[in-house]
């Protein structure tokens, strides 16, 4: 029996910055870029013989590649739930930045924990669905928790949560 998909299954977890962001790109790509793959469709058919025009092609596939994006944007930003910043109770959970040291390192590392949608490893902001985002969800300062990373089994102190 198949199961029913939930209104929970669908939802994407943002920041207020995130949801932003998003929508910053949506709007980037329904004006900008439609607007410039029209220009790039209408100077490739310009060249005539579409069946060998490799300008032509680039351009479609350009074309379908930002309607895609497009589509995608809209089902997330429709289906946002915009993480809400919490007064801090000690307890790890979405939105929370986490300052966390592994073991046998001398230094630590603050993190903050988004949904996957906003995740960006350079800017210290980890998904709730990475390893480390779901061994830390729930956890309180001083906690060490063992993470199962692709490298093996990795152990990180809590040092802060904020």
């Amino acid at each position: 029996m198949a199961k029913a998909k939930s209104q929970n299954d669908n939802k994407v977890l943002l920041t207020k910055a995130g949801l932003k962001k998003l929508k910053a790109e949506l709007e980037r790509l329904q004006t900008v870029g439609r607007k410039e793959v029209s220009d790039r469709l209408a100077e490739a058919i310009s060249y005539g013989d579409l069946s060998e025009n490799a300008e032509y092609d680039e351009a479609k596939n350009q074309q379908a590649f930002i309607e895609g994006r497009i589509l995608e944007l809209e089902e997330q930003i429709k289906n946002a739930q915009i993480i809400e910043e919490k007064k801090t109770t000690g307890t790890i959970d979405i939105g929370a930045t986490v300052t966390l040291k592994r073991e046998g390192e001398e230094s630590s590392h603050e993190y903050t924990i988004v949904g996957s949608t906003e995740a960006d490893p350079i800017m210290r902001k980890i998904s709730n669905e990475s390893p480390v985002g779901m061994a830390i969800l729930g956890k309180k300062v001083k906690d060490i928790v063992t993470v199962d990373a692709p490298a093996g089994k990795l152990k990180y102190e809590i040092l802060k949560v904020k």
